[in-house]
């Protein structure tokens, strides 16, 4: 099996000195490098090339740079995106955001985690999981989503949170760890 194999069933994986996967990563970073230094006014360059780096992403979208992540080709986005100034994504697992999703200043979503074990960790073995971020989100300034967590649709994740844990759908959440402190007010 391989690293990237391995990475994609939650195991132990070498993130650190496989080739295959350090080849991934600077294809990823070339790429996001061609989309931070391009004219911040060359909306039609950006939109051709944010494409690229992520596996898909859906109609009407904007990304303020900078923005950076890890392999791209992990990372699923839906209609209607948008993110504020330095979004970085860790996606060595799969990231999949939703339709009409709005993410602020200095957000980190965090599929990679490290082993406790510091002979684990210093063998350049990490852990990936999953995250998803479903429909109708809105994610506050300098939030961290760590790995394995889905925030439900409707949710608000209040600025500064730390998100371990599932958030149910329709939830305003805060704080480190994060948690849901009220419903999401309904209007007509």
């Amino acid at each position: 099996m391989t690293e990237k194999e391995k990475a994609a069933k939650g195991l132990l994986y070498d993130a650190n000195y496989d080739k295959e996967l350090i080849n991934h990563r600077i294809a990823c970073k070339r790429l996001c490098h061609k989309l931070n230094i391009s004219d911040p006014t060359d909306i039609d360059y950006q939109r051709e090339i944010f494409p690229q780096i992520v596996g898909n992403v859906g109609k009407d979208f904007f990304v303020t740079t900078p923005f950076n992540c890890d392999y791209g080709y992990n990372t699923f986005i839906g209609d209607n995106f948008y993110c504020n100034h330095n979004l970085i994504i860790l996606d060595c697992a799969k990231v999949s955001i939703g339709n009409h999703v709005f993410i602020a200043p200095n957000c980190c979503i965090s599929t990679a985690g490290h082993p406790l074990d510091y002979v684990q960790r210093n063998q350049g073995l990490e852990f990936a999981f999953p995250i998803t971020i479903e429909d109708n989100v809105w994610i506050g300034a300098n939030v961290t989503i760590l790995p394995g967590v889905t925030i439900g649709k409707n949710s608000v994740i209040g600025a500064g949170s730390v998100v371990s844990r599932d958030i149910p759908p329709n939830s305003v959440a805060v704080g480190a760890p994060c948690r849901r402190i009220k419903a999401v007010p309904v209007s007509i």
